[in-house]
């Protein structure tokens, strides 16, 4: 099992709450999101440019879209957006009372659908979900019974679905109908017992290994298909948040990172707590997926 580490700080953003990776093929820069700040950020790694797109309220997570701009997953609900970051239309409401729950992990399935999770913000029972967004703007609730929804993923031939609940630390595979977009049959794919072994945000490379950002956990975790772990990197933040590959070759592993919450002794040992990583790996990942609403 491999567990040297090259990661290093590409921006020292000290978002608050960094997450949602994306990296746009077309034009080779790497979207994120700072949840609470709350904002949509490019960041150009040619350039060291980190663009700032303010977004009015709590931003979980968002999808490129293929005709152009965005699909964002705001805490009022789901939402159009130009390339600018100005939202166009509104798609759908949130379905939860927003002053518990808000959206979080989202991403495209390789067909283009946009699923997107919430979380239970005061993280008292398990009543978030996971939700399909229809053409028609319609939120269709795919898995029930989640506290906080995170590790979205697919396999590369799109017949895996994976799906993580934090805080029961473990991550699961399902069955997925690539025709209808509907997820089935779930089985434990990693289940960890240790109360930083928590798996946030996941990405799956070209090779079928998931890659689970560990919050609370100071590193990132990689699995074979199988759900064996065969990697761990040390990551100088405590809370990585999602992976992406990115790149030319797509061998660039990009991570985000959070501060919030943070005792100062350890911003002092981890300053660059809550930037934005890379590390360069062996096996190249997948193009991300574009919207097609």
């Amino acid at each position: 099992m491999s567990s040297a580490s090259s990661f290093a700080c590409v921006l020292d953003a000290k978002a608050e709450l960094g997450e949602c990776p994306v990296w746009s093929v077309a034009e080779q820069v790497v979207y994120w999101v700072d949840i609470n700040a709350p904002a949509l950020h490019r960041f150009d790694p040619a350039t060291g440019n980190d663009r700032v797109l303010t977004m009015p309220e709590s931003i979980g997570s968002f999808a490129l879209r293929a005709q152009g701009g965005f699909i964002v997953a705001l805490r009022s609900g789901i939402w159009t957006a130009s390339s600018d970051g100005a939202l166009v239309c509104k798609i759908a409401p949130a379905p939860y009372d927003s002053e518990r729950f808000r959206f979080n992990d989202g991403r495209c399935d390789p067909q283009g659908r946009f699923f997107v999770g919430s979380m239970n913000e005061k993280r008292d029972s398990s009543t978030a979900a996971l939700y399909r967004v229809e053409r028609n703007g319609t939120l269709i609730q795919v898995i029930g019974g989640i506290m906080i929804s995170n590790g979205l993923a697919w396999s590369p031939d799109g017949k895996t679905m994976y799906h993580a609940d934090t805080p029961t630390h473990t991550i699961r595979a399902y069955e997925y109908n690539t025709a209808t977009g509907a997820p089935s049959n779930p089985r434990t794919f990693a289940r960890w017992e240790g109360d930083t072994d928590r798996p946030d945000g996941g990405v799956v490379d070209s090779a079928g290994n998931y890659w689970s950002a560990f919050y609370r956990g100071g590193k990132v975790v990689q699995l074979s298909p199988h759900g064996t772990v065969i990697g761990e990197y040390p990551i100088p933040a405590m809370c990585p948040t999602m992976c992406a590959f990115g790149g030319p070759d797509l061998k660039t592993l990009y991570v985000t990172t959070a501060r919030r919450m943070r005792q100062p002794d350890e911003l002092m040992r981890l300053p660059q707590s809550g930037g934005v990583f890379v590390m360069r790996v062996d096996v190249p990942g997948l193009p991300e997926p574009s919207c097609a609403i």
